[in-house]
């Protein structure tokens, strides 16, 4: 019930819901609806209004604030074919509408009393109001939510947004303009579901994984115990069998089925022997089981649920050095490198191929757990797919947000901080919603932590139950942690707010200045290049901040500030002021890697001594916002996403910027044996100078310092700084660990960078199969480092970027005498693409693919 939607504002209609469900009813002046989606977004794509997310756009469009909620109140209307057969049971779902709707089927009101809750799933028995002939009309009328909140600039703008069961971020935050219409509309799928008399519901699948695993060789037996609600519709009692089939093993059950009840039906367990275990990214595979679920009645399929499963168990465990929880996957302790993740569009358009994508990317970050932030929803099916399948954690937060709803004194807010500390106006809403969602999404494997709300608990008589009584009853096999930042989760010895910093740091104080053990929340910058700001930056605005030595702060554009820009303040000079907004873009981005390489390894090079984890603030933008960000909105990625990709690798070898040191992290569950270790500093002619080499080990789950280099590398960086190849190769020398820094001069710059000859490569792109390209460089031995290198898959007409792509490493740097390899998988279709590469000094060129 995805497509064929029309609509119309409330304010242009007269009939009444009866009268516009009628087939009958005239549509002519209706405008098409896009469903899943919002007003906006319809808006939009009627070119009703302009784009939010460009320039100033934005401003341009009536806030509900100020135009009243009948404004975005609107009626959508979709015809359908469908009738049932003798036995059948036809139902309708909404999986989401925001904020409340009465909903009419062929004249005849489906909802005795308004359906309210952004997240509450609502679901009709229309088997008697289908017409006979096939042909119906179904109709619903969507009202914005009760509290639209004054978008006054403050986190939430005024608060009051927080006061339904909704989520928060659209009256505005530090990363996202409001959202005009608060994102009213039916922003989630519609769905009808045929079955016969008896309806399969909300099964729930566990699975116990008992001791310590491994990811290879032959497995213990691992448990699965299997449950679901079975609902009869009609008048009579209904007997049959409910059963499942697991990797060839059926578990059945003959069950009676009262008439007009919904009755919760155990299975037997299933002792599954030699079992493929789900892991997450970095320790094992992914391995998912299809379970088929049926109801039969007189040897004839009632209904069935189709289920991928997981079999990994979760725990969380006090670890008492670091005094934070430590999280575990089948017995074995997992460091958390973690993103924040808001949402995958800001108005509500999702898709399956973006959540894979972004989902992708995050893969490709080398990071294994996303928190959804609780100012936002619960995550799709669809996101948890991808999750699954990647390997990425969740720790999923409920919806509440210390800024709206009372943790601190706040003069921006409407209501004082007492009465904030109560919002939701309906706390049974919020319970009965969040029950609802728990079993929407708790079958899949990935989702690890519960946490009832961003720095801040819940109210009371919502937290208590859904503690103690709604999740023990619904799930019970995962971690419920009160709030983001809990002393539960990262005790706080240190002050403050429990998380943080967000902004940009020096990289020697990632390691040595100790933040919170279990970090919810710690961030830094995050712009694109120019072809990445062309895309929502109007010309006249593309403009590069001005740093100022005397006033310590950058001269920034407005639409910059519009869209959130957070400052790079002096650390761009570093690399020489920058000449044009393209120049800017080009050193930003070496910040960008230093900044994100250098965070994730100075919390690896404290794994288990300071940190049980550290989730970054944040990874992606559902809006064109200027600031946390890996990937622009666009799915364009940024040098943050490789510097993440090689400071978060499993297997690491790292230079420590505070002690002048050379440490190793095996993430990993194998012990790393006869490993070399090669460290050679290499000038700005290109010339080498070994500083030691020796063969180490590491076991599993452990960083250690194995050398100090201070001396040398201080003498060798000190006129006009140097580059530091570290690398570990294994017997056969290979390469299994390779990490290239470019360290500053004496005075903090990088003078060196800017007198480097420039470097002649030999590039080569070849198609490996569909959707693969491979691209080698080749670094002629008597030239200087191939720097910083940017491949991009480019349209061979345009030369503009192909988005998505995904690179197995990019921002890549080439010594002299070697070459590199990166593969580039895209979705492939029509002309072969370009690659084209851009160094620093490595001059832009664009390559034919053979």
């Amino acid at each position: 019930m995805n497509s064929g939607w029309k609509c119309s504002p409330v304010l242009k209609i007269k009939a009444d819901g009866s009268a516009i469900s009628n087939p009958a009813y005239s549509l002519a002046d209706w405008i098409p609806a896009v469903v899943p989606g919002t007003v906006l977004t319809t808006m939009l794509e009627n070119k009703q209004i302009p784009d939010p997310f460009y320039g100033m756009n934005n401003e341009k469009i009536p806030d509900i604030f100020n135009t009243g909620r009948d404004y975005y109140t609107y009626w959508f209307v979709k015809d359908f074919t469908e009738n049932v057969k003798p036995g059948e049971q036809a139902w309708l779902h909404f999986r989401g509408v925001n904020y409340s709707f009465d909903v009419y089927l062929n004249g005849k009101k489906l909802n005795s009393k308004r359906h309210s809750g952004m997240f509450l799933r609502q679901s009709f028995n229309i088997t008697a109001a289908l017409q006979k002939n096939g042909r119906n009309r179904l109709a619903v009328i969507v009202f914005p939510p009760d509290a639209v909140g004054n978008p006054n600039g403050g986190q939430g703008g005024d608060g009051a947004i927080a006061k339904n069961v909704a989520h928060q971020y659209v009256a505005g935050w530090d990363w996202i303009q409001p959202v005009r219409d608060r994102n009213t509309g039916i922003w989630d799928k519609v769905l009808i579901e045929k079955t016969g008399k008896i309806n399969i519901k909300n099964p729930h699948i566990v699975t116990l994984v008992p001791g310590q695993r491994k990811p290879d060789g032959p497995q213990k037996p691992a448990t699965i115990q299997v449950s679901a609600e079975l609902e009869n519709p009609t008048d009579l009692p209904l007997k049959g069998i409910l059963q499942y089939v697991l990797d060839g093993r059926k578990i059945s059950k003959a069950v009676t089925i009262p008439a007009h009840k919904t009755t919760e039906i155990s299975l037997p367990d299933l002792q599954l022997e030699n079992p493929k275990l789900w892991w997450p990214h970095g320790y094992g595979s992914q391995q998912l089981y299809p379970l088929k679920m049926q109801f039969i009645a007189n040897g004839v399929v009632s209904d069935e649920e189709n289920i991928n499963v997981g079999i990994r168990e979760i725990q969380a465990d006090w670890n008492t050095v670091t005094k934070s929880k430590q999280i575990s996957v089948n017995g074995q302790r997992v460091f958390i490198k973690g993103g924040n993740w808001i949402i995958s569009d800001a108005m509500l358009r999702f898709s399956d191929v973006r959540y894979d994508a972004e989902i992708r990317f995050h893969r490709d970050m080398n990071l294994n757990l996303l928190r959804i932030w609780g100012g936002a929803l619960t995550e799709r099916p669809e996101f948890y797919d991808a999750c699954d399948k990647y390997g990425i954690l969740v720790m999923q937060d409920f919806w509440g947000s210390g800024d709206c709803n009372g943790r601190w004194l706040d003069p921006m807010k409407l209501d004082d901080q007492w009465t904030r500390r109560n919002y939701p106006d309906d706390h049974n809403l919020f319970l009965e919603s969040a029950a609802d969602q728990i079993k929407m999404i708790r079958n899949y494997p990935s989702l690890a932590i519960w946490c009832g709300g961003n720095e801040i608990t819940l109210p009371q008589d919502i937290m208590l139950p859904l503690r103690d009584s709604i999740l023990t009853k619904l799930d019970g096999t995962r971690w419920f942690v009160d709030y983001s930042n809990s002393d539960d989760m990262s005790f706080n010895s240190i002050g403050g707010n429990g998380d943080g910093p967000y902004g940009i740091q020096p990289l020697k104080r990632f390691f040595n200045y100790k933040t919170w053990p279990f970090n919810s929340e710690i961030g830094s910058v995050g712009v694109g290049d120019l072809e990445s700001l062309e895309r929502f930056i109007p010309k006249e605005n593309l403009i590069a901040p001005v740093y100022s030595v005397k006033s310590g702060k950058e001269k920034v554009d407005s639409v910059w500030n519009y869209h959130k820009y957070i400052g790079y303040l002096d650390h761009v000079d570093a690399y020489g002021k920058p000449k044009d907004l393209q120049d800017f873009g080009k050193k930003a981005q070496l910040v960008n890697y230093d900044q994100y390489r250098s965070m994730m390894e100075g919390f690896s090079a404290h794994m288990w001594d300071w940190y049980t984890g550290v989730i970054i603030w944040k990874t992606q933008n559902p809006w064109t916002a200027l600031r946390g960000q890996m990937y622009d909105y666009y799915l364009d990625p940024n040098a943050c996403l490789y510097g993440l990709h090689n400071g978060s690798a499993p297997l690491h070898i790292m230079y420590n910027h505070a002690d002048s040191t050379v440490m190793v992290t095996n993430n990993t569950f194998k012990h790393q044996y006869d490993m070399m270790m090669v460290v050679n500093a290499i000038d700005m002619n290109g010339k080498a100078t070994n500083l030691g080499q020796a063969f180490v080990e590491m076991g599993p789950s452990t960083t250690r310092t194995i050398f100090p280099i201070n001396n040398e590398i201080r003498k060798l960086a000190q006129k006009e700084g140097t580059f530091l190849s570290l690398r570990l190769l294994n017997l056969n020398k290979e390469i299994i660990s390779d990490n290239l820094y470019w360290l500053a001069d004496s005075e903090g710059n990088y003078s060196g960078l800017n007198q480097m000859s420039k470097a002649e490569i030999d590039v080569q792109a070849s198609v490996l199969g569909k959707g693969k390209i491979e691209v080698t460089l080749m670094n002629p031995a008597k030239n200087p480092v191939a720097f910083f290198n940017r491949l991009s898959l480019v349209d061979p007409q345009t030369k503009k970027r192909i988005l998505p792509v995904f690179y197995d490493d990019n921002y890549v740097s080439v010594l002299p005498g070697e070459k590199k390899t990166v593969i580039l998988d895209y979705t492939a279709s029509g002309e072969l693409p370009m690659v084209s590469l851009d160094g620093w000094n490595v001059k832009e060129q664009f390559i034919q693919v053979k």
